[in-house]
């Protein structure tokens, strides 16, 4: 069985029928709706999305183009991205910490005996933004994050205007954070991933 077919949260979402053609025949068309890990193929859509997002608001982007290519080789299991028609609209990238707090080497390892998922980054495609994308496809991760074993909770880092939306997803902050990026300062915030034992038993996992 495949990861995707454990995972129904992951399957492909058809938020509209089918086409057909003239004749009464169905056409073969990409899912209207699909979420799945990314791969190193995917790392140049997601830098094009993220550079966009990111540097006319900071002027840096969390992970540049070979920093997503390393994550995407060494733990493609901790993305995941959001495909429309086969375009990707959205992504989170996470790697494995294995520290209580984030540190400045956060930014470029992944720690495979970790149990706490850093997230560096979740971005929308601007033609899709102010539609709750973000939302949505945060809690599709978090709930994949609920069926990894090695996973007890997630780790992120935001400056302050983004506190209330990582709020409403159920983050809590934890107070400044030790990491600095050039001026900028953030606040670190965590969502446990154990303890929903319910949901494991009910999500496929």
């Amino acid at each position: 069985m495949s990861a995707l077919s454990a995972l129904p949260f992951l399957k492909p979402v058809h938020l509209r029928p089918p086409r057909s053609s003239p004749g009464g025949q169905r056409r073969h068309t990409l899912p209207a709706s699909e979420f799945r890990c990314l791969s190193p193929e995917d790392a140049v859509s997601v830098f094009e999305i993220e550079r966009e997002a990111f540097i006319s608001v900071s002027g840096d982007c969390p992970l540049h183009l070979d920093e997503i290519r390393h994550f995407l080789n060494l733990c493609p299991e901790l993305s995941l991205g959001w495909f429309e028609e086969g375009r990707l609209v959205a992504f989170i990238i996470g790697s494995l910490w294995d520290q209580e707090r984030l540190s400045q080497a956060a930014l470029t390892l992944h720690k495979p005996q970790g149990s706490a998922v850093h997230i560096h980054v979740l971005a929308v495609h601007r033609t899709v933004r102010q539609q709750g994308k973000g939302s949505i496809l945060m809690w599709r991760y978090l709930q994949y994050l609920r069926c990894l074993p090695f996973a007890r909770r997630a780790l992120l880092m935001c400056e302050d205007f983004l506190v209330p939306f990582y709020q409403k997803c159920g983050f809590e902050a934890l107070g400044p954070c030790e990491v600095t990026v050039g001026e900028l300062a953030f606040v670190e915030m965590q969502h446990p991933v154990r303890g929903h034992a319910f949901m494991r038993r009910n999500s496929g996992c």
